[in-house]
């Protein structure tokens, strides 16, 4: 009896180090999406020919970066439903 208990624990462990691994590589994606709308945005900015131009950059700019929070939140709330 007592393996069987020691042995579920040693499951849960691993599932629960494997859920933890895969919210951080959500994250870390989180973060990359979001250099790289800074990056790209930066980019459209310097590169704009009139202020609307760049206006429409910051925008751009913005709205990838909320869609890549939005994006990370749902597949966390994903991995926290699936245990």
């Amino acid at each position: 009896m007592e393996e069987d208990a020691g042995g579920r624990e040693q499951q849960e462990a691993a599932a629960k180090a494997q859920r933890e691994a895969a919210a951080a590589g959500v994250s870390v994606n989180e973060w990359w999406q979001h250099v790289k709308a800074s990056f790209l945005g930066l980019v459209r900015k310097v590169t704009a020919r009139s202020e609307q131009e760049a206006a429409e950059a910051d925008m751009r700019t913005a709205r990838a970066q909320v869609e890549a929070t939005d994006e990370a939140e749902a597949r966390k709330k994903q991995l926290a439903a699936d245990h």
